[in-house]
């Protein structure tokens, strides 16, 4: 069972910044408890906060995690990875770089082909993507949108570092995505390299669903 402080930490990686109230409803506990599990991490330094004045009272405390806080959840064998692509490209080249991404691209499509299969409606396909994903380690959850658009929201990516130094992995996971979601459109709107809390997809049906 999670403790209270790693439900904190996982609220934060998994919704964004809260204030102190909200994640002690989320966690299960007083205020009180929350705002002193919250004070003993940012003594850690695994998480910060903002003030921010919301009309008539005392200004709220808007709570993040820092980037010693997103370190918690595992960027599995990172080193390693990095490392390995360094010696890929050193030996191969930037055209043997880009045939090892591909080799990947395609070795997912047959997994999540499968994994697919059967399901006809796009609600399903994107439902059953976003659970792959989060198999997968990357916190992934999907919602739609009132306008019958969804988008796919993935809180953690378990290949940062190799994404980080080699960005061929984040066009190719976003041409698959387009591929297994077909004929809907699939856009990225937030991207964690450039910035983002997170990365999210835009899935827009087409006419024809």
């Amino acid at each position: 069972m999670q403790s209270s402080v790693d439900q904190i930490l996982f609220e934060l990686k998994t919704r964004g910044p809260a204030r102190t109230r909200d994640l002690a409803a989320r966690a299960g506990i007083t205020r009180q408890a929350a705002r002193a599990h919250l004070e003993r991490l940012a003594s850690e330094a695994l998480v910060a906060h903002v003030t921010s004045a919301e009309g008539v009272g005392r200004p709220r405390q808007i709570w993040s995690l820092t980037t010693k806080g997103h370190a918690r959840f595992p960027d599995t064998h990172a080193q390693m990875t990095v490392e390995l692509i360094g010696a890929v490209r050193e030996e191969f080249g930037e055209a043997g770089l880009a045939r090892l991404v591909g080799r990947r691209e395609q070795a997912m499509a047959g997994q999540y082909d499968a994994a697919l299969r059967g399901a006809d409606a796009l609600e399903e396909r994107v439902a059953r993507l976003a659970a792959l994903r989060s198999a997968e380690g990357y916190m992934a959850e999907f919602s739609r949108g009132a306008d019958g658009t969804y988008v796919i929201a993935e809180n953690h990516c378990p290949i940062c570092a190799a994404a980080a130094v080699c960005q061929g992995f984040c066009r190719s996971e976003l041409a698959l995505f387009a591929r297994l979601l077909a004929p809907a459109r699939v856009e990225r709107l937030e991207h964690a390299l450039a910035g983002s809390r997170r990365c999210a997809y835009l899935v827009t049906p087409s006419e024809a669903e």
